[in-house]
Formats: C-alpha cells, sequence, structure tokens
C-alpha cells in the first residue's frame, strides 16, 4: 500500500519533528495547531451527529437491538465456560456385565491407561477441554456437532439402539453403515493393496518366532471364550510401539503414506492381528463411530468370517476390507 500526501508534501511532517533553526519554524508550527484545531471540530461535529442520530431513532427499536447485544455477549460467555452436563460413565452403559469383567461379551484389560477398558470419565472431560480451548483459539464456528456431542453423550449413548452404542464417544450425524464402500478411502485403499506382499512377508518373518515360543515379545494375548486372538500392535490408541515398529519398518513407513489413518489420535489402532483355528471372538462394540476400521487380508482360509451389524462378510487376501466397529460385531475362524 502507498500512501500519497495530498496538500503539504511529506517533508513538512519531517520537519514538524525535527526542526531545522530557520524563519520559517513558528509559522509551520501555527499551521499545525490550525490542522489539529480542525480536526478537533470534526470529531466533534461526528459525535454530536451521531448522537442526534440516536434520539431520531425509536426508542423502542434501540432498546431491543441492545437487548439482543447483551444477550449475544452473554451467550458466548456461556459457551465458553460452561462444563459438559453429566453424562452416563461407560461402565454404566456396558450390558451383561459379570464378575469376570465380561461386559457386552468382550473381556477388558482394565488398565487405567487404556481409554476403552478404564471406564472413567476424563476422556469425555479432556475432550471438553481441548474443544474449548480450541474454541478459544480460533472460533466455535463450525464445531457446534462436536459441541453438542460431547455434552449429550449420556443421552445420545442411552438412547442408541442395541446393534450400534459406541463405548466411549459417539458423534451424531454421521454416515451409519456396518460397511464401508472401497471408494470411502479409495487412495488408502489402493496403497495398501499394492504393498500387500510387502506387509505379508514382514508378517510371515514376524510369525516364525511362534515356533520357538508360545507367545513372543511384542505379541498380546486377547481373551476369547474359545480359540486364541492374538495382536502385535504397532500404534496401539494413537502411540507408536517402537520396538514393534523396528520389527516391521516397511510396513510401519507404509502407515505414514496412508492420508486419513488417525494415527496420533487415541481411537487409532494399527496391528497384525491371528486367530488360530477354533476361535470366536464374542460380540462386542468398538469405543466409537468417528472411525472406519481397514483390514487387510493377509492369511484367510476358509471358513473365516467377521460379522458386523448382523451382515457377515468374509476376508480375502491383499484385499482390503472396511467396517465401522461401533456396531455389534464378531468374527470367528472354523477352518481348518
Amino acid at each position: 500500500m502507498v500512501w500519497v500526501p495530498l496538500g503539504s508534501p511529506r517533508t513538512d511532517c519531517l520537519t514538524l519533528l525535527h526542526p531545522p533553526p530557520n524563519a520559517n519554524s513558528p509559522k509551520m508550527s501555527l499551521e499545525w495547531l490550525v490542522a489539529w484545531s480542525w480536526s478537533l471540530d470534526g470529531l466533534r461535529d461526528c459525535i454530536a451527529t451521531g448522537i442526534q442520530s440516536v434520539r431520531d431513532c425509536d426508542t423502542t427499536a434501540v432498546v431491543t437491538v441492545a437487548c439482543l447485544l447483551v444477550l449475544f455477549v452473554w451467550y458466548c460467555y456461556h459457551v465458553g465456560r460452561e462444563q459438559p452436563r453429566p453424562y452416563a460413565s461407560v461402565n454404566s452403559l456396558m450390558q451383561g456385565a459379570d464378575t469376570n469383567g465380561l461386559q457386552n461379551g468382550y473381556v477388558y484389560c482394565q488398565s487405567p491407561e487404556c481409554v476403552r477398558c478404564a471406564h472413567s470419565e476424563g476422556l469425555n472431560q479432556k475432550l471438553y477441554h481441548n474443544l474449548q480451548e480450541y474454541a478459544k483459539r480460533y472460533s466455535w464456528s463450525g464445531m457446534g456437532r462436536i459441541h453438542k456431542g460431547i455434552r449429550e453423550q449420556g443421552r445420545y449413548l442411552n438412547s442408541r439402539p442395541s446393534i450400534q452404542k459406541p463405548e466411549v464417544f459417539f458423534l451424531p450425524d454421521l454416515p451409519s453403515t456396518p460397511y464401508f464402500s472401497r471408494d470411502a478411502q479409495k487412495h488408502d485403499v489402493e496403497l495398501l493393496e499394492r504393498n500387500f506382499q510387502t506387509i505379508l512377508c514382514e508378517f510371515e518373518t514376524l510369525y516364525k518366532a511362534f515356533s520357538n515360543c508360545s507367545l513372543p515379545q511384542g505379541w498380546k494375548m486377547n481373551s476369547t471364550p474359545s480359540g486364541e486372538w492374538v495382536t502385535f500392535y504397532l500404534v496401539n490408541q494413537g502411540v507408536c510401539v517402537p520396538r514393534n515398529c523396528r520389527k516391521c519398518p516397511r510396513t510401519y513407513r507404509l502407515l505414514g503414506s496412508l492420508r486419513t489413518c488417525i494415527g496420533n489420535n487415541v481411537f487409532g489402532n494399527a496391528c497384525i492381528s491371528v486367530l488360530s483355528p477354533g476361535t470366536v471372538i464374542t460380540e462386542h462394540y468398538g469405543p466409537t463411530n468417528i472411525r472406519i476400521r481397514c483390514h487387510l487380508g493377509l492369511k484367510t482360509p476358509s471358513g473365516c468370517e467377521l460379522v458386523v451389524g448382523g451382515e457377515p462378510q468374509c476376508w480375502a487376501e491383499g484385499r482390503c476390507l472396511l467396517f465401522d466397529d461401533s456396531f455389534l460385531h464378531t468374527a470367528f475362524h472354523e477352518g481348518p
């Protein structure tokens, strides 16, 4: 932007700041004082005009506008300061609990660090706090659904049909379907399938350790009514597992190339999952509906099936299967 002086040149202003010792200085000072007096007169006239305009307006209209402004300011303050309303804890929402910790047909680890198993209100409080910090820095604009979702968790989860009832957090107005089309994540699906052989090679090398040990280092045994279900996490609840990632370096680097992998989010996971013959995973719900699970089949013999929301699907080697695990789901391996 260029400012062009009108009337007296810019050098006059510089002279006023640094007046040289000559006979013209008193004259310039007088001109400056006259200009300042004119500015004050203009400001006084502007204020007087504004006051007269208000007086000419209808009193009722002015009062109405003032009340609306006060209400708007109060609303902004209230939204920024209020705490989430009481919601039902995850523990109270789970049905069919027994003394052995079997809830919704799934045995939990009971770890205080586990977002899914701790059964505390801490996660929603943390979500709400982070949302408030974001709003202070930016704006509440466009986040009304998220804000309402956090405040109304108890009502949402209690009113959900039994076919879809996430155990930790439900966000309303998202697409609700057990399975998703491959086109929903086309880039990532194609990238995973192109690198199928790379992932399979690292898995086979990793799995050889089972020949010398019932549960090699890095693998986790999950509770099931029958059979064995083991998992090898590269990312667990948004946290990278360095020791495991070093054993699958190419697979781990591939995760970094995925556009929509939520690896740095508490709901983000990446793992290798293995079911032995005769394994049945009891029906259970995932923690949230804000994510889509993607399964890439590595070794899929006959007799293996995934059932989500009552709809069965079979895995295929080298192919991705997308589903919403907030729906009631199970998996089993009844093959050889």
